[in-house]
């Protein structure tokens, strides 16, 4: 389980990290009989393992993200480690001991990564923790989870609710901007651009708020407006064209 940490506790207000906790709130105090399943998707760099984090501290829950060359034998360990349970030998009794272990404590599990759940073909084992435990259990993911799960149909019906991380907004920059550019001010119209450079990506907006500070502390300036900024750039995350004649450069540097 993720601990306490002042940087993930300073992204309480953050739009995403909300959302992730209220549908958590939401699935753990659902009505008898209302399924526990839930799904918590978006593009990479909305800030969702960041949000998962913030959320497994506040609810005391169990998270486990899951990797791309993980098996079903691996994925069972990794859980039973966030357990602090030590594994049986087969697959089958890990999930009875993940299931024990969830319905004893009733804290819910958050699962990061869960695409590459559907990719592996693991869906059911979650399915089976949910049936046996009948905690709540969230997955977290890209964009297109929702869709992957439907070829599941019998987790698919399972799931109380779908929410969607969102586009960062400009109350994201202005919170954010207090963590990544501390003792900076920046102007409404840098803040703006900030914004739209970095195509609301909240990892975009950390990065580019990590690079202001950085040109205002070798500047010795601490506020920034659109024309002290310039035509400095930020970080987009498209990828840089390719060089020309770099192979004539190193000729011409031979020959000097």
């Amino acid at each position: 389980m993720a601990k306490d940490s002042g940087l993930y506790n300073s992204v309480a207000p953050l739009k995403n990290v909300s959302a992730l906790v209220a549908l958590i709130d939401r699935v753990q105090r659902r009505p008898h009989g209302f399924p526990g399943l839930a799904c918590y998707y978006g593009p990479s760099g909305f800030g969702k393992t960041t949000a998962g984090v913030y959320g497994a501290n506040q609810f005391d829950a169990h998270l486990v993200q899951v990797k791309s060359v993980w098996t079903a034998r691996k994925f069972c360990e990794a859980i039973l480690a966030d357990l602090s349970v030590k594994p049986q030998r087969t697959i089958a009794d890990m999930v009875d001991q993940i299931s024990d272990e969830l319905a004893r404590s009733g804290r819910p599990l958050l699962i990061d990564e869960a695409d590459f759940l559907v990719q592996r073909k693991m869906v059911e084992i979650v399915r089976d923790i949910y049936e046996s435990s009948g905690a709540a259990i969230v997955l977290i993911g890209e964009e297109l989870l929702p869709q992957k799960l439907q070829a599941w149909e019998r987790f698919h019906g399972r799931i109380l609710d779908w929410v969607a991380a969102e586009p960062g907004s400009i109350d994201d920059v202005n919170h954010l901007a207090k963590i990544y550019c501390p003792g900076v001010e920046l102007a409404e119209d840098l803040r703006q651009h900030l914004l739209q450079r970095s195509n609301l990506s909240i990892r975009r907006i950390c990065v580019n708020l990590l690079r202001v500070h950085e040109v205002a502390r070798t500047k010795g300036v601490d506020h920034f407006d659109m024309k002290g900024w310039g035509k400095t750039d930020f970080f987009t995350g498209s990828a840089p064209d390719p060089r020309r004649n770099l192979g004539g450069a190193a000729q011409r540097r031979r020959v000097v």
